[in-house]
């Protein structure tokens, strides 16, 4: 053995006891950074702190995507599409996943393709519900009840 340097199997160990570590302090590792929710009530506030006696920043509606970054008991920091964070209550989140438009004008197809007619259009920070996918596209409903087909790269959520 080289002196100053570990053996594989106690390198392993070294790494998953720093994983361990860091997860206890807090910190998220990338795929629970990637954890999505949406809002599952009528409306969710969206406070400064991890509880009700802090203030509120804003008020989310149903099915807003939201990407958790940090957990505290029964609260989670998210993060919206355009960066901005605060704390929401946990069971006031869910599964279904929504997108929200992330350019200024989004084209919707007939199909996952831009071979494919355009049937409508989505406007920068429109929420769309999403309903399937195929490879780089999704397909969505708008709250008209419209359906089409967006590049998953115009778009930010599950």
């Amino acid at each position: 053995m080289i002196p100053g340097i570990l053996p594989r199997q106690a390198m392993k160990r070294f790494f998953l006891g720093a994983a361990i570590a860091l997860a206890s302090l807090g910190f998220v590792g990338h795929a629970a950074a990637q954890s999505m929710v949406s809002v599952k009530g009528k409306i969710l506030n969206m406070r400064s702190g991890p509880g009700t006696k802090y203030e509120v920043q804003w008020q989310l509606h149903k099915g807003y995507p939201l990407q958790i970054i940090q957990r505290k008991g029964r609260w989670i920091k998210v993060k919206d599409f355009e960066g901005d964070t605060g704390w929401v209550s946990k069971r006031l989140t869910g599964r279904t996943p929504h997108h929200v438009v992330k350019v200024n004008k989004a084209n919707m197809r007939s199909g996952p393709g831009t071979k494919y007619r355009i049937v409508s259009s989505a406007e920068y920070g429109e929420l769309v519900r999403t309903l399937k996918r195929k490879g780089n596209w999704v397909q969505v409903r708008k709250a008209n009840n419209r359906k089409g087909w967006i590049s998953r790269k115009l778009l930010w959520g599950f």
